[in-house]
């Protein structure tokens, strides 16, 4: 099976068709109301709380077996009907209109699929096996569920609330993502935690109001890795975090393209030639002007010090 392409659709008033009248359908109709959409919900019966959500308007109700004109103008279909016979005629129909459809625990038939979710609002987080493990894909939600606990969307939506405060007190935007590597390693987070959301927005709006006065000089940093081919999962936590804070990645030519992909996206790439001159130099040279930096090295075998670490794929390009 080939990657599916993740995303998150903005469902607000627009047309969704559940074909179903059971309970997956009443769970899948719930959460596409959550959403905003406007749900149809199409079976010849219905349970109880479809029925009063058909009644008080909160849903509308097409009786009777699938048809294919209740396709005209969604956006999506899920089939939920517990008979694969109609479930492929749905797809079909659903192929046909160019309309993405799900049908509940058949991928095969599917051209779009549910992932398991851990619902912090305003941040959700998503999870797919593709269809390969989804019992997996739900113990790993549950693990999460743990790992992030409701002062998660909290912490999200104290940050929304600053997000343009954040961007005038800080308009260089390395200077702006320390901040925010702060405000959600920091101690407002705890505070969130113990139930003090006064006491973390005043945190908040204090730091921002000595924004000015902060010594940037203070927090430039280079941290240097050195890598292996063929192990990419020895990098350590706290390296990967470098690399996902750093302004700039200098790397030699021959850096696998695996390692790069674990960067942050956005941070600059320098890429410096091996064997042109002292490496060292040229990637400290590369390095001016930023504030965080991560120097990746390529080892080639066991004369480097125990702290090394590995990795590899294909290299990208590099100039002399």
């Amino acid at each position: 099976m080939k990657p599916l392409y993740p995303l998150f659709a903005n469902l607000e008033g627009r047309r969704v068709l559940v074909v179903g009248g059971g309970a997956v359908a009443e769970r899948k109709a719930r959460s596409l109301m959550k959403c905003g959409a406007r749900v149809l919900v199409g079976a010849p019966r219905l349970t109880a709380m479809l029925r009063r959500w058909a009644d008080d308007g909160s849903l509308a109700y097409l009786p009777g077996p699938f048809d294919p004109a209740w396709l005209a103008a969604v956006w999506l279909v899920i089939a939920a009907t517990g008979d694969r016979q109609v479930n492929a005629q749905v797809k079909a129909a659903a192929d046909e209109r160019s309309v993405l459809a799900n049908v509940v625990d058949d991928p095969a038939l599917s051209s779009f699929q549910v992932p398991a979710v851990v619902d912090r609002s305003p941040v959700v987080i998503a999870i797919s096996s593709s269809g390969a493990a989804p019992v997996l894909a739900r113990r790993v939600r549950e693990r999460m569920e743990a790992l992030f606990d409701a002062s998660l969307g909290t912490l999200a939506a104290l940050a929304g609330r600053h997000r343009q405060a954040i961007r005038q007190a800080y308009p260089d935007s390395g200077a702006r993502r320390r901040f925010y590597d702060w405000l959600y390693d920091g101690p407002v987070l705890a505070q969130l935690r113990q139930g003090d959301l006064m006491g973390a927005e005043q945190r908040v709006r204090s730091r921002l109001a000595a924004a000015a006065t902060e010594d940037a000089s203070l927090e430039r940093r280079v941290t240097w890795i050195t890598v292996l081919p063929d192990q990419p999962g020895r990098l350590t936590l706290d390296e990967l975090r470098a690399m996902n804070e750093a302004d700039v990645l200098v790397h030699e030519c021959d850096l696998p393209l695996v390692f790069l992909d674990m960067a942050r996206r956005d941070a600059d790439r320098r890429a410096i030639a091996r064997h042109a001159g002292d490496p060292a130099a040229r990637a400290l040279a590369a390095c001016a002007g930023y504030r965080r930096a991560v120097i990746l090295l390529v080892g080639r075998g066991p004369e480097l010090d125990q702290k090394s670490n590995s990795g590899s794929i294909a290299s990208p390009t590099c100039s002399q």
